[in-house]
């Protein structure tokens, strides 16, 4: 019955909802382990890009999405942007899903060349309203979070924005 279906799915929604951000960080812990060639592992990498984007005081939703822009490399490695953009896209603004949706792209700019690539290929998003901040992004909280001497800070540090960010209601529709 309808008034059935309106149970289970108040019963859904607090159970979904109410581990949300334990499981965001178990994902997240599954990229700790192998440097693959880089000084760091993709966990500190993480966690070093979110440090970078609180300590230049950028908003919440900034800081999060520097910290989970990488969380589809375990699960999606050929389209972990996307992945990690569709996590985040009911929750954040719309400058930050598309970010994190396109950031593969944009950081192709520092490698791609050396695999053969266009390096340019970012290029193609040119008239975005959010081409300058992709690009700020890659420069500020992703190619340069491989330090391994950087001050990171812990996860801990980052449990009161993803409360905030993960608490909000979802901006996308719902079906009823």
């Amino acid at each position: 019955t309808e008034e059935d279906y309106r149970h289970l799915d108040q019963l859904y929604i607090n159970h979904a909802r109410g581990g949300l951000v334990d499981n965001l960080l178990g994902i997240l812990a599954t990229l700790k382990g192998p440097k693959l060639g880089y000084q760091v592992d993709r966990y500190d990498h993480s966690l070093q890009s979110a440090t970078r984007a609180l300590r230049a005081d950028e908003s919440v939703d900034w800081v999060v999405g520097a910290l989970l822009h990488d969380v589809g490399d375990v699960f999606a490695p050929e389209n972990h942007s996307d992945a990690a953009a569709a996590l985040l896209a009911p929750y954040v603004s719309d400058e930050v899903a598309w970010v994190v949706k396109h950031h593969g792209i944009f950081q192709g700019y520092y490698y791609y060349h050396h695999l053969g690539g266009d390096r340019d290929a970012r290029d193609r998003y040119a008239d975005s309203p959010y081409y300058e901040a992709c690009r700020r992004f890659c420069a500020d909280y992703d190619q340069n979070c491989f330090d391994p001497d950087y001050d990171t800070l812990p996860i801990e540090a980052f449990a009161p924005a993803l409360d905030e960010v993960f608490a909000r209601p979802s901006r996308l529709p719902s079906i009823g």
